[in-house]
């Protein structure tokens, strides 16, 4: 069971977390206030308009089938004050994403979106949407989904964070190192609750781990690489490579526990300073003890596309994996003792180290965001501006075209 797999691996390191994430949690939960303060964006000059008067032109336009332009839909999202008009938004989203003009959604009317979901407690439309991103063409960038991630913390709804994280990761937005620290902490603090995770769960926290610690040169990043590899090859053993790597931005090549234990080996050879939680190492050692049954069932369950695109050769692949984890337990316990003779286990869970991580570089990070944000706004707003023009001097020119016709049917 994953549970039971889980709760080996976190239950040494919970005691030690807490220790030393209460000084961090006391000074800052997460992204600070400073970071979530709305001040820059709110000083942009405002568009009122009346949302039922928008609505009424949007459904005669779509009536008409005509289409409705971007910066309706923006502003829309940007005039909305209630839970209720919320709805009233996500609507229009998805319309608009099944319109003609569905490429042109502007990336502030997504940021847009977003920030009026928090403000006005409808995160669950907010998550809603972002899962099915595709139906309402919200994608949004690395502090957007900081702002996200940031709201299910600090409310201690974990798995929601995960759920955001897992979109950051099929996205490849892991650009942002706040956006990688606040991601591995979202991770690190579910799997320390010890939840009852299925396979497919198991393959998100799993590559949404590898791929954040890929951009992370140290003893949390290293952790995560580790721990993400360890339950990607525990899915791989039990289901096959395919299961790992369909519809998931991972290589196809078989071996993710060889993987795991090439990020073990990388330490032991790698600078001073870099240690590897004995939580992570304690998850690796079980599953190379005990993977699990080989289910008989696709990755795809249910997908004949999916069940059509594993042949003979990858099975005989899959196969051969199987059939070296005596040779990857053997070299696990070699690399095992070189770590402790190095003094490169830390005894801690993946949680204190991301924690550690927080506090020592999440300042930094959040100013470089905050710059970051400032232009991007900025950018947008010139943007904003340049299309009211347009759309300004486009009615000008319509309504002398129309005078001008008047004028000609009345001299006739």
């Amino acid at each position: 069971m994953a549970a039971s797999m889980l709760q080996r691996c976190v239950l040494f390191g919970r005691a030690s977390a807490k220790c030393k994430t209460l000084a961090f949690t006391v000074r800052r939960c997460l992204l600070s206030a400073s970071y979530l303060d709305a001040k820059i964006w709110e000083q942009r000059k405002e568009d009122p308009h009346n949302l039922a008067q928008l609505a009424s032109l949007m459904d005669r336009t779509y009536e008409r089938k005509l289409p409705v332009s971007s910066l309706t839909v923006s502003r829309f999202i940007d005039n909305v004050s209630s839970k209720e008009e919320v709805g009233q938004a996500e609507y229009y989203l998805y319309k608009f994403r099944h319109s003609p003009n569905c490429w042109y959604l502007r990336d502030w009317t997504v940021h847009s979106w977003f920030r009026k979901c928090l403000k006005h407690g409808t995160r669950d439309r907010a998550l809603h949407t972002l899962k099915n991103k595709v139906q309402y063409g919200v994608f949004p960038d690395d502090l957007t989904f900081n702002l996200l991630i940031d709201s299910f913390v600090k409310d201690e709804d974990y798995k929601g964070a995960c759920a955001v994280v897992e979109e950051v990761m099929l996205q490849e937005a892991f650009d942002l190192p706040s956006t990688q620290i606040v991601s591995l902490y979202a991770l690190a603090k579910y799997l320390a609750t010890k939840p009852e995770l299925s396979w497919q769960e198991e393959r998100s926290v799993g590559a949404a781990l590898l791929i954040a610690g890929l951009k992370q040169e140290n003893s949390a990043g290293r952790s995560a690489q580790l721990l993400g590899c360890a339950l990607l090859g525990k899915v791989e053993m039990s289901r096959g490579i395919h299961a790992v790597y369909h519809q998931m931005p991972l290589i196809w090549t078989p071996g993710y526990l060889r993987r795991a234990l090439d990020v073990m080996e990388s330490v032991c050879s790698g600078p001073e300073g870099v240690q590897l939680s004995k939580e992570a190492l304690d998850c690796l050692e079980g599953v190379l003890r005990d993977p699990g049954p080989v289910s008989e069932v696709d990755a795809a369950k249910g997908d004949e596309d999916a069940q059509g695109a594993q042949g003979t050769a990858t099975d005989e692949e899959d196969q051969l994996e199987r059939e070296k984890l005596p040779e990857y337990a053997t070299r696990f316990q070699d690399l095992s003792s070189k770590l402790q003779s190095l003094g490169r286990v830390d005894p801690g869970g993946l949680q204190a180290l991301v924690s550690a991580l927080a506090q020592a570089e999440l300042a930094a990070a959040e100013a470089a965001d905050g710059e970051l944000y400032a232009r991007k706004v900025e950018e947008w707003e010139q943007e904003r501006q340049s299309l009211i023009q347009r759309e300004r001097e486009l009615r000008e020119r319509a309504q002398q075209e129309y005078q001008a016709r008047q004028a000609a049917k009345a001299s006739a």
